[in-house]
């Protein structure tokens, strides 16, 4: 049976008028406001955003650690409902979407036409837009996640959740899992290797789950927070230590924690043919010091992962449904606050749980 054509031309669904998003001015200023909902074009999405929670990236931002346009409104972890939308628009694994579907959306939508998208490397296009990163004054303001509602642009890569998987895991989904996705896709076959995982927050635990279920002889995760240890335990850690001076050789190395301490002295233990991936210094900590000569003579590869392919947003989801019976997700997202408590998720971490997030429509 052939799919039915759509017209461009009739809007499927029903926008508002208004909305409210949390919006950042720079510094700790940020203020709940309404926006108008602007017409949609062709190939545009309008989601009503059911959660968001909040990425370590963001509070970064906040407190000056990252360069970021303002105003803006921040969230890039973001489930919700297709509630408006003009055209034939087709998911990552090009299903048909649908009014009311409940979807994840990429963090980056790249132009698919520069060197670098056509290379396969869309997370670093030329002309990169990011969700929940640009400014109000961009043409894209409804980008953010902290919001009732996202405007999803032509061309933005979207996957559909399945019942199987909740709100509070399909969120972060979209940013942390995804990226774990690609950076177990960029370290190779992990069956039978001896793994390492420096960090055991959002991305770490994560990490440490997908390599013990990619085959991984053992995982080893490293943190500071003895709370953080005894969940990594829980997720498919086999030993889980404060320090990478307790552990012995490494085959395969990912850095999620952004110390280059930590990395410094990962890197030291990689066995012959060992690989690391980076993956979390997106914010300046300093200079690594490695002989040219230990990476030639010990056969390694040093690789940095930042974001992900679209194709990740669909593994992302896969990988949390395949999972849901092995780990504990839904102890890493504590449960919902109201939009207004965005200001104070974003400066004051209320504790050691990994996620933290608001329910916009509530």
């Amino acid at each position: 049976m052939s799919t039915p054509t759509v017209n461009p031309e009739i809007l499927e669904g029903t926008a508002p008028s208004q909305t409210l998003a949390a919006v950042w001015n720079g510094g700790d200023d940020i203020e709940v406001r309404h926006f108008a909902v602007p017409e949609l074009s062709e190939g545009e999405v309008l989601v009503e955003i059911d959660l968001a929670t909040v990425c370590g990236s963001d509070r970064h931002t906040v407190s000056g650690r990252r360069v970021q346009p303002s105003p803006s409104i921040l969230g890039h972890e973001t489930v919700g409902r297709v509630i408006a939308k003009r055209g034939d628009i087709r998911a990552v694994d090009g299903a048909q979407l649908h009014i009311n579907d409940r979807v994840i959306w990429s963090v980056t939508l790249p132009c698919g036409e520069c060197d670098r998208c056509e290379a396969g490397i869309t997370a670093k296009c030329r002309k990169l837009l990011k969700a929940g990163h640009e400014s109000l004054d961009s043409g894209w303001a409804l980008s953010g996640g902290y919001a009732q509602h996202v405007l999803l642009p032509a061309g933005m890569p979207i996957a559909v959740v399945s019942d199987g998987v909740p709100d509070e895991l399909a969120a972060p989904a979209a940013c942390a899992t995804a990226t774990v996705m690609a950076v177990i896709e960029r370290a190779g076959d992990l069956q039978g290797r001896r793994v390492a995982v420096i960090g055991a927050g959002m991305l770490g635990l994560t990490a440490a789950a997908a390599a013990a279920t990619a085959g991984a002889r053992s995982v080893t995760s490293i943190d500071i927070s003895a709370e953080r240890r005894e969940l990594a335990q829980q997720f498919g850690a086999t030993h889980a230590v404060g320090s990478l001076a307790e552990i012995d050789e490494i085959d395969v190395l990912l850095e999620f924690s952004g110390s280059t301490r930590a990395l410094q002295q990962g890197l030291a233990l990689l066995s012959i043919g060992g690989v690391a991936v980076l993956a979390g210094a997106v914010a300046p900590d300093g200079n690594l010091e490695i002989s040219p000569e230990y990476i030639v003579r010990s056969h390694l590869s040093i690789r940095g992962q930042h974001n992900y392919e679209p194709r990740h947003l669909g593994g992302a989801l896969d990988f949390l449904a395949a999972t849901a019976d092995l780990y504990p997700w839904g102890e890493l997202v504590a449960a919902p606050r109201p939009l207004s408590a965005i200001r104070d998720l974003l400066i004051n971490v209320p504790g050691p749980t990994p996620r933290y997030a608001v329910a916009p429509a509530a």
